[in-house]
C-alpha cells in the first residue's frame, strides 16, 4: 500500500528532481529510525504494519526518470515485483538487525527498478539520463 500511495503523490506533487532525492533521503533515515523503534516495540522483525520501506523503494525508483504515466506504472510493477522476488543482495539484507534490515530489501528493490526502466527506455527509445522520449 505504501508503494502505491508513494505512485500517486509522486505523480501529484511537483517534485524537482533535487527535491525528491531530498524527499528521498528524508524518507530513508526517518524511516529507519522509525522502523527500528517500531519492530523493538513490537517484538518482531519487519512487522506488515511498516510501510516507509515501500515509499523509500519506490521515490528510489522513479528518482532519475521523468514522471509520466508510462514511467510511473513501469516502476510502480517493477518495484513490486523486485521487493517480492527479493533478488540477491535484496534476501539477504533482511538478516541485517533493526531498521536497516528493514529499509535495505525495499531500497536495493527500487535501485533494480530503476535499472531496469532506464534501460527500457534507452533500448525502446534512445532516451538518455535527463532527456524524456
Amino acid at each position: 500500500m505504501g508503494s502505491l500511495v508513494t505512485l500517486v503523490a509522486v505523480w501529484l506533487i511537483p517534485f524537482t528532481s533535487l527535491g525528491l532525492a531530498y524527499t528521498l533521503i528524508a524518507v530513508t533515515v526517518i524511516g529507519t529510525w522509525a522502523a527500528h523503534r517500531v519492530e523493538r516495540a513490537m517484538g518482531k522483525k519487519d512487522p506488515g504494519l511498516i510501510v516507509i520501506d515501500e515509499v523509500a523503494g519506490m521515490l528510489l525508483s522513479v528518482l532519475l526518470l521523468p514522471r509520466t504515466i508510462p514511467v510511473l506504472i513501469a516502476a510502480f510493477l517493477l518495484f513490486r515485483f523486485f521487493d517480492i522476488w527479493k533478488p540477491f543482495p535484496a534476501h539477504e539484507s533482511q538478516s541485517l538487525s533493526g531498521g536497516l534490515g528493514v529499509m535495505l530489501d525495499d531500497l536495493i528493490a527500487g535501485v533494480y527498478a530503476l535499472i531496469v526502466v532506464m534501460g527500457a527506455r534507452t533500448l525502446l527509445f534512445g532516451a538518455r539520463f535527463g532527456v524524456p522520449p
